[in-house]
């Protein structure tokens, strides 16, 4: 026999009894910092924009399926966050003098350098992609996940995200053989 209608857990109340929010923040705050700054955001509203997705996952936690990934999810929520963010008009300005951050462990500054040089070609091209195509290239190629888990994550099409993925491998390419050529001429 079923449970009694007293003691019957609804199905958003058991998503909730299964994922505590305080772990998922925790676990997960790097992983959405990181994740908005590749859409580019600033290093200076980083904190502020990933909070902002944090209250809107608290506020979505009871539509979580548990039985699906969490990261995909938490990208989903760092990507609409990150399209809110450079649609306002106050970040439309561009701040030139601000260095691009990276994380870099290599022991001789001339390595540090050389890696640096790189990562900021790699910043300066993923800045040159759309949005949404950026978004499909970095869950793919970056994270790893696959298309039909991107196409969830951030609510396409299957198509329209193999369209996206394509389409961004390709501008990414061109743009990284530009910067690489123009690195040379100086």
């Amino acid at each position: 026999m079923g449970p009694t209608p007293t003691t019957a857990v609804p199905l958003a109340e058991q998503a909730l009894q299964q994922i505590d929010f305080t772990n998922v923040f925790a676990e997960h705050f790097d992983y959405v910092w990181f994740t908005l700054r590749r859409f580019g955001v600033p290093a200076r509203d980083l904190d502020d924009v990933a909070h902002d997705v944090f209250m809107l996952v608290y506020q979505h936690l009871d539509k979580y399926d548990p039985g699906r990934p969490l990261r995909p999810w938490l990208f989903g929520f760092a990507y609409r966050a990150a399209s809110d963010y450079r649609r306002l008009a106050r970040h439309r300005v561009e701040i030139l003098d601000e260095p691009l951050e990276g994380v870099d462990a290599a022991p001789s500054a001339i390595d540090r350098a050389a890696s640096r040089q790189a990562l900021d070609l790699v910043w300066t091209a993923l800045e040159q992609l759309d949005l949404d195509r950026r978004a499909v290239f970095v869950l793919h190629d970056v994270e790893g996940y696959s298309v039909p888990e991107v196409a969830d994550a951030l609510n396409v099409p299957l198509n329209t995200a193999y369209s996206r993925l394509r389409i961004a491998r390709e501008q990414f390419t061109k743009t990284m053989q530009r910067l690489h050529a123009q690195r040379g001429a100086k």
